[in-house]
């Protein structure tokens, strides 16, 4: 626990009622949506702006006391589970959207905010705001920066660190920064804003963030591509970009999860298919018509066993949200679910896929693919049961070689989940011993005392990488 006089600080800084250290508020934000990691802070605190943010963060400074900041924990890396204890930050009460600029097209808002109600709000405009994870409904646009969220649309459109072009944020000091700004152009020294983005909470404490906005396609179309051969649907994934076609969406289901998926959204899929393509293109009206011919007639060509394309907004929706909640749909077969992500180059999809299966056969646990297709980007979700401690051992080894599988095939460790605590033994793999000093170097600078979400990013020890035999 806290010393009295530390906490009648943060109390003077925010008021009674803004800082808890209950035991209810304490389990509460013990946890995220990592399954099996868990661990007590010290306290829990709402700050209500930049001010309060610099007065708190003076303050853990001083006595050294862990901070890790946290939108609504929906983060799948274990990025804010207090493992050293100390403070959780809550952003929840900086959710404003500050400034619309529509002679610049940006938006200034708080970290708080919901992505999705700022998407609405932005649609409600008649502008657009691409970047779209399937956690939208409830992560925060700061926790979207923190780890640098993606979503469906990313293929086309980019992720987060595409859209953030300027940021405020408090250093561990206290000091307040501003980088970037309302700016297309701005090479005046190293880019900050981008470091800061996917930086987990580990440099400094996201307090606003100025995003760029654009206007919204004109036109939509989505359909379905439906494979008994797997390889089928990986080589249609190429060739589609290969003939100069950018998907906006371009999303791959393997059978297991078609299976759970449609018991689950009750949309009559056919069971027997290897994989599903679900593909959406927007755009000027006249494109997109001929980009969805030209991609349909692609399917064919690969030996597309059925090719559907919706007929009315409401039909292409339901399939998006079908495809959304993979991971709803996948957490009702077990009492634990593990959703994890690895990416490999779009030409490797079908090696991928298939070294996971392996993979799973090998150490008998059941896990089912699904991802982003088009930037190669997967998520093979593990089902199983924490009890069950031999079958978590099993799967944690057959994510291990997926991770090196992954790296084998020319890809890396996550695409968009970021490194965490679950992914901290593996980073090495990816980026090399030099990588990990000039990251450490960088730490040092803006977090000399190492108090900003300590424990993540960095493991005491590299894991060991193993040459997986190929079978």
């Amino acid at each position: 626990m806290l010393d009295n006089q530390v906490k009648q600080q943060l109390q003077a800084i925010v008021g009674e009622a803004f800082y808890k250290d209950d035991m209810e508020s304490l389990v509460t934000h013990s946890y995220d949506g990592t399954p099996m990691l868990q661990s007590l802070p010290d306290g829990v605190i709402y700050p209500k702006d930049t001010a309060q943010v610099s007065g708190i963060m003076k303050v853990l400074n001083e006595h050294r006391i862990p901070l890790i900041s946290r939108g609504s924990g929906t983060n799948l890396c274990g990025g804010t589970v207090p493992v050293q204890g100390g403070i959780v930050m809550v952003m929840h009460r900086m959710n404003a959207i500050l400034d619309i600029d529509l002679q610049n097209l940006t938006a200034t808002v708080q970290p708080g905010i919901i992505t999705k109600q700022f998407i609405e709000h932005i649609e409600g405009l008649g502008l657009f705001y691409p970047p779209d994870p399937s956690s939208m409904a409830i992560s925060t646009i700061g926790g979207n920066i923190a780890e640098c969220s993606g979503g469906l649309r990313g293929l086309k459109y980019g992720t987060t660190k595409d859209y953030v072009i300027g940021l405020e944020c408090v250093l561990a000091s206290g000091e307040i920064m501003r980088t970037g700004g309302k700016l297309m152009k701005d090479v005046a020294g190293y880019d900050l804003t981008k470091l800061l983005v996917g930086s987990e909470g580990t440099l400094a404490v996201i307090t606003e963030a100025t995003l760029k906005l654009i206007p919204p396609p004109k036109a939509k179309k989505t359909m379905l591509a439906m494979y008994k051969d797997l390889y089928g649907a990986a080589r249609t994934v190429s060739k589609i970009i290969e003939n100069r076609i950018i998907p906006a969406t371009l999303e791959f289901m393997d059978n297991p999860t078609i299976r759970v998926v449609d018991d689950f959204a009750k949309l009559g899929l056919p069971l027997d298919m290897a994989a599903i393509l679900l593909i959406e293109q927007d755009g000027e009206p006249e494109m997109v018509e001929r980009d969805i011919a030209l991609i349909s007639e692609i399917c064919r060509e690969e030996l597309a066993d059925e090719v559907t394309i919706a007929s009315t907004q409401e039909e292409a929706l339901k399939l998006l949200t079908a495809r959304r909640s993979a991971f709803t749909a996948l957490a009702r077969l077990r009492p634990t679910t593990i959703l994890e992500d690895a990416t490999v180059p779009r030409s490797k999809i079908a090696e991928m896929v298939l070294e996971i299966n392996r993979i799973a056969t090998k150490h008998d646990v059941q896990i089912c693919t699904f991802g982003h297709a088009g930037d190669g980007n997967l998520h093979p979700t593990a089902t199983t049961d924490a009890r069950d401690h031999d079958e978590v051992h099993r799967v944690e080894a057959a994510f291990e070689e997926i991770f090196e599988a992954a790296i084998r095939l020319g890809g890396t460790i996550t695409g968009e989940h970021g490194v965490g605590l679950v992914k901290a033994p593996f980073l090495e793999w990816k980026v090399g011993s030099s990588g990990i000093a000039m990251m450490k170097g960088i730490k040092d600078a803006f977090d000399p005392n190492h108090i900003l979400n300590p424990g993540k990013m960095f493991a005491k020890e590299s894991r060991r990488r193993v040459v997986i035999d190929r079978v």
